[in-house]
């Protein structure tokens, strides 16, 4: 039952990644599309936020990064 759960979510975990590349490209080709949000906007207002943290931004990232593998 553990094992389903854990496949489930890294397929949702999946998708949301595969969904948020797509986007990205649509934002950087369309332009400011509305129902897109401003994806790249906010992914830049991240990178930035974690930048200005020092320390605590690296390992919010680490776990970031840990959290989204494979």
């Amino acid at each position: 039952m553990i094992k389903n759960a854990e496949n489930a979510i890294r397929g949702l975990t999946g998708l949301g990644v595969a969904l948020l590349a797509l986007g990205i490209v649509a934002g950087l080709l369309a332009g400011d599309v509305p129902f897109l949000g401003g994806i790249a906007q906010n992914i830049m207002n991240l990178v930035n936020s974690l930048g200005n943290n020092g320390l605590v931004g690296l390992i919010s990232l680490g776990v970031i990064l840990w959290l989204l593998r494979e």
